[in-house]
């Protein structure tokens, strides 16, 4: 299954949703104006009820916002993803040469297996059919005592095939896995960004409104945040496929020697496919590292939580030293009535 293909749809269709969004900016358009409308009204009015200038700086944020929405697939998506696509295209190109290694140092790798089996005389018939029939032909079938030796060869051969088909099929299997979750992880990238680009100018229009700004820093955030799933993932295969090259340069290193006897276990390299399914599960959560998704809402709220939490303790400590103040008070107060209660006696 070509995989490569796979992604290349999905960037297909991305691109092919995109001009849905201007379907939006209708609506967008209606919130918009009806908030730019109370937004500026309320700041010319109250600067008019306090007797001071208009400050017309702060007035011309709802039409930068209406300009967005106007020309929001151009605009807006045109340029966060000419700033944000050479980041992938950077990461992709690492993979490829990687792999391209990869692949090379493998047909390597295999043919000087191959020649390690041959060149040691108990293991070269297991590889080799002609091997194979020169063992049988050297024995001769004299007796019962050669066809039981001769079954056991075929025994161990059959046994060698099995044991190489078995770590292929598991190596094939988890690299279908492997593959496979990361095409899940930029298939909910896909459409994780295709519902942000279509909402994209309700956000806009949204954010005109007083108190709701904060929507879209977060429309930012995140966008960008889904964005980078896909620079983080190819880093981990990268990195994957680079610790792979790195130990089969070692196996090449080793069956450079003659005297090297080859092991047909090659598990530690189906371990680096378990290894990158469970990572390709890591990646929003990186991504999430590079930048907070949360956007402004998150830390407002933070914010205005830890601001009452210390109004609380404020009030609390104050409580405390009103009511000490007022204990003394009164405390003075009764001691001198009782003083001059005294003195009267």
């Amino acid at each position: 299954m070509d995989f490569a293909s796979l992604h290349e749809l999905l960037r297909s269709t991305y691109d092919e949703m995109m001009p849905l969004c201007a379907q939006m900016t209708g609506i967008a358009k209606g919130i918009a104006g009806l908030g730019a409308l109370f937004y500026i009204a309320l700041r010319v009015w109250a600067s008019i009820a306090r007797a001071e200038a208009i400050d017309v700086f702060p007035l011309l944020r709802p039409f930068v916002l209406g300009f967005c929405i106007m020309f929001f697939p151009t605009v807006v998506l045109g340029t966060m993803n000419a700033v944000l696509s050479p980041v992938v295209q950077g990461t992709e190109m690492m993979v490829h040469q990687q792999e391209g290694n990869l692949a090379e140092l493998t047909a390597k790798r295999d043919k000087l297996q191959e020649e390690a089996y041959l060149r040691n005389p108990e293991t070269a018939y297991l590889v080799s059919n002609e091997k194979f029939d020169e063992k049988i032909e050297e024995m001769g079938i004299i007796g019962p005592e050669d066809a039981v030796t001769i079954a056991g060869m075929y025994a161990e051969r059959a046994a060698y095939q099995t044991k190489q088909w078995i770590m292929k099929m598991v190596h094939d299997l988890l690299e279908l896995l492997f593959h496979a979750a990361g095409l899940i992880i930029d298939t909910l990238r896909t459409f994780m960004l295709i519902v942000l680009s279509i909402l994209g100018p309700i956000v806009f229009g949204i954010a005109v409104w007083d108190g709701l700004s904060g929507s879209l820093t977060a429309w930012f955030s995140r966008y960008i945040s889904v964005y980078l799933w896909l620079p983080v993932s190819s880093i981990l295969t990268a990195l994957l496929t680079k610790i792979q090259v790195l130990m089969i340069e070692k196996d090449i290193e080793a069956l450079s020697d003659p005297n090297y006897l080859p092991d047909s276990g090659t598990w530690y390299y189906i371990v680096f496919f378990l290894i990158g399914i469970v990572g390709y599960f890591c990646v929003p959560t990186v991504a999430g590292w590079i930048i907070e998704a949360g956007g402004g809402i998150g830390s407002y709220g933070r914010n205005v939580n830890q601001t009452a939490q210390h109004g609380a303790q404020g009030a609390y400590t104050g409580g405390k030293a009103a009511m000490a103040g007022a204990g003394a008070a009164v405390g003075n107060v009764g001691g001198r009535i009782k003083g001059a209660l005294l003195k009267g006696k």
